[in-house]
């Protein structure tokens, strides 16, 4: 960590050099806040035209300020932003943004050189993490369920986060904007959907939330769902499939709470798929 501050002090100067915490120390990932800025260690680099993109639409993201390399890893720096209060998500607030921002970058022409989204790798290194470890009755409810998934053919491809929740919206400057590139890409902008459509199925969203999210996202233009039809013949599918993705992260890391919820959502998948 000290290389990581250390050089983000060289790089960003004095407004590098305030308190310094962990802020996320994922495998492969650690990003550390170091004043008001944050710089956050890769385990790839982050493509150069995701973060020319960046740059360029800084009314959708959090813009980068240096790219290097510290010890072998990929590292960037960014400004810090303020995350959305738990105060914040009682109010249409937070949720009518994620839903604007998200349509807004579902309709920003691709750059060339832009790679697929990480949202799918994402999904399969959680399985690949869940098999690795002891067998038991919630590995096999959340592979079974993830088994009932049959993703739509023929969709729209777009530019898409690829990790998509409401921790990846900040404030700076006045408004809020998108954090975390390292999955933007190609891909069906359900993915970015997807989550929330998951955690709303789930009771974690509230349903009046849910509706604020997705009226601001067609309002907005976004293209992952047609703005007045039933969204779940889309969203079903790729809500299924983020939902057996939290589950399994949950087991992995013992986060026994959110287990519990996304198990028993997984078991409902199943219930589900015997009555057709």
């Amino acid at each position: 960590m000290r290389r990581l501050v250390g050089w983000a002090r060289r790089v960003g100067g004095n407004a590098a050099c305030g308190p310094v915490a962990v802020l996320s120390g994922r495998t492969e990932e650690l990003v550390v806040g170091a004043g008001s800025l944050v710089v956050k260690q890769h385990p790839q680099p982050v493509p150069r035209a995701t973060l020319l993109l960046a740059d360029r639409r800084r009314d959708i993201f959090v813009p980068p300020l240096a790219a290097s390399e510290v010890g072998g890893w990929p590292v960037t720096l960014w400004p810090r932003g303020v995350p959305v209060r738990e105060a914040d998500l009682h109010g249409p607030g937070p949720w009518a943004a994620a839903g604007g921002l998200l349509a807004t970058l579902h309709r920003t022409p691709a750059p060339p050189g832009t790679p697929p989204c990480g949202a799918p790798a994402r999904v399969e290194r959680a399985l690949d993490r869940l098999a690795a470890g002891p067998p038991g009755f919630r590995s096999k409810i959340i592979c079974d369920a993830l088994g009932t998934v049959r993703v739509p053919h023929a969709r729209p491809t777009t530019l898409v986060h690829g990790d998509f929740h409401l921790g990846q919206v900040v404030s700076l400057g006045g408004a809020r904007r998108l954090i975390d590139l390292d999955t933007v890409g190609l891909g069906d902008p359900a993915w970015d959907l997807a989550r929330m459509a998951a955690w709303y199925l789930a009771g974690v969203v509230p349903a009046e939330a849910w509706t604020v999210f997705l009226t601001a996202y067609g309002a907005a233009g976004g293209p992952a769902v047609v703005p007045g039809a039933d969204p779940w013949p889309v969203l079903d599918q790729y809500a299924r499939t983020l939902a057996a993705q939290t589950a399994a992260l949950a087991v992995v890391n013992q986060d026994l709470d959110t287990a519990e919820t996304f198990v028993a959502a997984c078991r409902r998948m199943l219930t589900m798929a015997g009555d057709r």
